[in-house]
């Protein structure tokens, strides 16, 4: 009996398909179809996660917020998906064609999705709107899919609905397992965003391709095969001519973003690195250090930044300092110049930042090599996690950590984690925190200081300038005694002594406390506050 496609009237635009059942009384070959069809959807499955996830990780990257970032990539496209399934119901009856057609344009946007997010940022500023859009095309080209190939598997072989919906899911949900591991575990380290994305395109295009023109041929007139063949051999050309050009754009993208010439760059598992090198006014050479974009210190005025940071944490006990962060040395290079120090454990995430630190020439010259000193231990791992089953108690904790704009970094911003560094210190130890501008950004600041007074600690905020950053804003924080600003260096400093140290602690009427609540691991309010003031 003829199926309903096979009953249709199809018009001459050479891109109907015959619509016949495939191979009939062919066994084998139906299997061998069979087999090849779930085999498509299980990879274009892992393609379409891997597009998913490298929407996600792009904008945690650019805008910092991984939480937003996540949701409104996830829901826009799953919602895309259902529209997506809808727009194919009338071209079942064109399905083989019809499914070249999708993935072809699905491997263009979603291979050049990364690509075009980066150059809305970097040169438009229309980034969310450019992510909603990219998200509902790649959404509604993967929702199309499911149709198409529910039409193509009951050519091969006619069986119950629930049976065939059994076996595509099975096979889309498990490719979605391969891509959701492939992306951070090879196609991000080994070939990054732009090239990963680049390269999962071709992957999608072939394996449409090839279920259609080696199963399905019959089903495509031939003018249908030149016209799908030629687009494939189009989007090839575009995919690989963009995986060649990857290096200059990503280069060129990420000069538009700084103001001074790059002169190293590398994108690690967890952060993007990049350092700038230009001629200051003053006349020295600036060197920068961006973390996602977010600036950590200047050649020129980085001294005051760290000095304010170390000196009056050492001013008591200091035999043996935790420092949380600090993957450049500059911090360990203040914390050094004390001869009575006898240890100092540094906590970095990130083992390419302690590499950098210490080869870099630009670097190893601001530092002054200091992790090459014996009294140096650095330890690559999440400070959260290090805290939990932390050896021993510290005289002196310095938690260094870029701004709390990232998920991931807000956790290092709570009271649970004030608390773990708490349980750190030796008795009569005192613990300081960079808690960014109070001019800039005060709810923040405050709500640093409230999250570390939150977790058992007496705190005394302060702030120093650093032309850099602009007004700039530390918690010192003792467990025992209520904390003062003392300072006792080895020598004198270049931009802090008693007298204006006690000035630090002064607030102008419109940047005095705020009244701001904690923030904690359920509740991150720390984040919410640095985008609003921020951005």
């Amino acid at each position: 009996m003829p199926t309903a496609a096979q009953t249709e009237d199809p018009t001459d635009t050479g891109i109907a398909d015959t619509g016949g059942e495939l191979g009939s009384g062919d066994g084998p070959r139906r299997r061998f179809a069979r087999i090849a069809l779930l085999v498509t959807v299980f990879i274009c499955a892992a393609c379409g996660l891997v597009y998913e996830l490298s929407l996600v990780t792009l904008g945690s990257y650019l805008i910092g917020d991984t939480a937003a970032q996540a949701s409104i990539t996830l829901s826009v496209m799953v919602c895309a998906m259902g529209l997506g399934a809808l727009a194919a119901k009338p071209l079942r009856h064109l399905a083989a064609a019809a499914f070249v057609a999708v993935e072809l344009a699905l491997a263009t946007v979603g291979g050049l999705s990364v690509l075009a997010l980066y150059a809305a940022y970097a040169w438009l500023d229309l980034y969310t709107a450019a992510l909603v859009l990219i998200s509902i095309v790649i959404g509604a080209l993967i929702g199309a899919e499911i149709p198409l190939l529910m039409e193509l598997l009951q050519r091969i072989r006619r069986q119950a609905a629930g049976s065939a919906v059994a076996d595509l899911f099975a096979a889309d949900y498990v490719g979605a397992l391969l891509g959701g591991l492939a992306f951070p575990f090879l196609l991000l380290p080994m070939f990054g965003q732009i090239r990963g994305s680049l390269i999962v395109g071709v992957v999608n295009a072939l394996a449409g391709l090839a279920l259609i023109f080696v199963w399905f041929r019959d089903d495509l007139r031939r003018t249908t095969r030149w016209l799908l063949g030629s687009l494939t051999v189009l989007v090839a050309a575009v995919l690989v001519g963009s995986y060649l050009y990857a290096d200059r754009f990503e280069a060129t993208a990420q000069q538009a973003l700084f103001a001074h010439p790059i002169v190293w760059r590398e994108q690690t598992p967890y952060q993007q690195i990049v350092l700038t090198e230009s001629l200051s006014p003053f006349g020295t050479t600036d060197t920068r250090l961006f973390l996602n974009g977010d600036l950590q210190f200047s050649s020129v005025d980085e001294y005051r930044y760290h000095e304010a940071l170390v000196h009056p944490a050492l001013a008591g006990a200091r035999g043996n300092v935790l420092v949380l962060g600090g993957g450049d040395g500059l911090a360990v290079r203040e914390i050094l110049k004390y001869p009575d120090v006898a240890a100092v454990t540094l906590v970095e995430l990130d083992p390419e930042m302690i590499r950098l630190a210490r080869t870099d020439p630009r670097i190893t010259a601001l530092n002054q090599h200091s992790f090459d000193d014996p009294r140096v231990r650095v330890i690559t791992a999440d400070a959260f996690s290090w805290l939990r089953e932390a050896p021993g108690q510290f005289d002196a904790v310095l938690i260094d950590l870029p701004d709390p704009d990232q998920t991931s970094i807000a956790k290092l911003y709570s009271t649970e984690f004030y608390s773990l560094a708490a349980g750190a210190m030796a008795p009569g130890a005192t613990m300081v925190v960079q808690a960014g501008s109070p001019f800039f950004a005060p709810r923040s600041f405050w709500c640093i200081d409230a999250t570390v007074r939150a977790a058992g600690l007496r705190t005394l905020p302060y702030h120093v300038d650093v032309p850099s950053f602009g007004d700039w804003g530390f918690v010192l924080a003792t467990r025992d005694t209520e904390p003062h600003l003392e300072l006792d260096p080895p020598a004198p400093l270049r931009s802090i002594d008693r007298s204006s140290l006690a000035a630090a602690t002064v607030f102008a009427p419109d940047r005095r406390d705020t009244g701001e609540k904690a923030s904690t691991l359920m509740h991150p309010r720390i984040l919410d506050l640095e985008r609003g003031e921020w951005q």
